[in-house]
């Protein structure tokens, strides 16, 4: 039995930490801001890129792992910032997955993949902003450190990567990040230059793999920032619970899933051969080949470009190289194992639970900034909370998709985000009356307070109208975006009833029948 969150992520990752996510067709910036006029017709073209298409036949397993890969060598395409005319941005929430990283696992009397994990601006694939972020990074320490994360390196600094370390790779996929949503926010006056500590707020996990992404994201997002006015905290759990992360039947819903995982798996003849034969390659037990987790090692070789691993005869094995055939298969049954999951239902009622608190806080967070900008209210000294970033892993992104309603979406490439949006409408005249001139005649009475909403979008593309609280069928003809009472009911009621129960402290404590 798995009965804590580290254990539950280690599991996790040897599941399905590798599932992966379809390429996307990718606009340039010009073609990005062109389309800005046009934001409703092309919303609505754009939102179901980040789900599978489905075809007759299954997708290739091979081609998936290059997009799970996201290497930074091409233009992304992005829609945050994109809303009506004279709608005002009012909050950003992001929460990112760490970037590629070096493997968690080592195959069998193989040799460990060559990677450098230093950072060097002259070596692929780099950024413009590479080299001034290095050398930022040095005045690390006039930022604010909670005490968990002060002993751990804002840079990656081995020539040889140690296990999960990040690497240059995943430094600029995050750099990337940053400096796309910097560009899709700058004329929002999201936040504005002499932005106060008030205003952002940065929460990573102890691991040096999300602490560093998190690092190059915001360096890209506020380049040169004052450390001073930087607080970095600290998040214990991957689940980013804080404070409510006790939650029996959130393991009780996980044990399920990974029943229906191991399950799945023994059903399987052609993975079942695969490893047997891997073994046999290897001069080792099927058993510990499966324990050293192959397909984590060999991701890391095809997303750097590295031939298999290859081993001579002798110790017991055959010799040979491990072949992309048998990384198909494996691919494959990860794959099939996405489908029979949204089947069985027990991994969404575990994603429910496990999210819910920091949906809440979420949740929470943007209606306070909301009542902040009601007609007539006064500035809080400092201002409000309008940039919150938090950088996760795959087993914080995926039950967060899961929760949404967003079960259709992929798992997380190497830095994927989430991120979700809040838009205030412009104010709206009742009663309009013409005057001689054919002006308006307005005055306060007249005039009603915009109205607010939220948008959602996965790796740039907009999912809002995928999600459980707003589907299409919800949607008013005069509202292209979904309204923020949508998310905040559904966070504090609608979201119980798929376990069956009127609340969290319910649903984590109640007797199953």
């Amino acid at each position: 039995m798995v009965s804590s969150v580290t254990g539950h992520f280690l599991f996790f990752f040897c599941i399905v930490s590798v599932n992966l996510i379809p390429t996307s067709p990718m606009l340039d910036e010009q073609t990005v801001q062109a389309a800005d006029g046009g934001f409703r017709g092309l919303q609505a073209k754009s939102r179901k890129r980040v789900f599978p298409v489905h075809h007759n036949q299954e997708p290739d397993p091979v081609f998936e792992a290059y997009s799970y890969c996201n290497t930074p060598n091409r233009t992304e395409q992005a829609w945050e910032g994109h809303s009506p005319v004279d709608y005002k941005l009012l909050s950003v929430h992001v929460m990112i997955r760490h970037g590629d990283r070096y493997p968690l696992y080592a195959i069998p009397k193989t040799r460990r993949p060559s990677i450098d994990c230093t950072l060097s601006a002259s070596r692929q694939p780099s950024h413009p902003l590479l080299t001034s972020f290095i050398n930022h990074m040095g005045q690390g320490t006039k930022g604010h450190w909670e005490a968990q994360l002060g002993s751990i390196s804002r840079l990656p600094n081995h020539s040889v990567c140690e296990m999960g370390e990040l690497t240059q790779t995943g430094v600029v996929q995050h750099l990337r990040n940053g400096q796309l949503l910097q560009r899709a926010y700058k004329h929002h006056s999201l936040l504005p230059s002499d932005w106060s500590p008030r205003q952002v707020w940065m929460e990573t996990t102890g691991k040096s793999r999300t602490l560093q992404s998190g690092m190059a994201f915001l360096y890209g997002f506020l380049p040169d920032f004052d450390w001073t006015k930087v607080t970095v905290r600290h998040q214990w759990s991957t689940l980013f619970c804080g404070s409510a992360c006790e939650c029996p039947a959130r393991s009780k819903y996980l044990e399920e899933e990974q029943r229906r995982q191991y399950r799945l798996r023994v059903a399987d003849s052609n993975l079942e051969r695969t490893y047997i034969n891997m073994a046999r390659t290897l001069g080792v037990l099927t058993r510990q080949l499966r324990a050293a987790n192959p397909i984590d090692s060999l991701l890391c070789h095809l997303c750097h470009g590295l031939s298999f691993p290859c081993v001579s005869s002798g110790d017991g094995g055959t010799g040979g190289c491990l072949t992309m055939a048998q990384f198909a298969v494996i691919r494959q049954q990860q794959l099939d194992d996405e489908v029979d999951r949204r089947r069985f239902g027990a991994y969404r009622k575990y994603a429910i639970l496990a999210m819910y608190p920091y949906l809440n806080r979420t949740a929470n967070k943007m209606e306070q900034v909301a009542r902040a900008n009601e007609e007539g209210r006064q500035p809080r000294l400092g201002g409000e909370e309008v940039f919150t970033f938090s950088s996760g892993h795959d087993v914080t992104i995926a039950p967060l998709l899961s929760a949404l309603g967003l079960e259709e979406a992929k798992f997380p490439r190497f830095a994927a985000r989430i991120v979700f949006e809040m838009w205030k409408s412009p104010p709206t005249t009742q009663g309009q009356a013409k005057n001689k001139a054919g002006k308006s005649a307005r005055s306060k009475s007249d005039q009603k307070d915009g109205d607010v909403f939220i948008r959602v979008l996965y790796n740039g593309e907009d999912v809002t109208f995928h999600t459980a609280f707003c589907h299409p069928s919800d949607r008013h003809t005069n509202q292209p975006l979904c309204p923020l009472k949508n998310f905040l009911t559904f966070v504090r009621k609608d979201i119980f009833s798929i376990v069956n129960a009127t609340s969290y402290k319910e649903a984590c404590y109640k007797l199953s029948g």
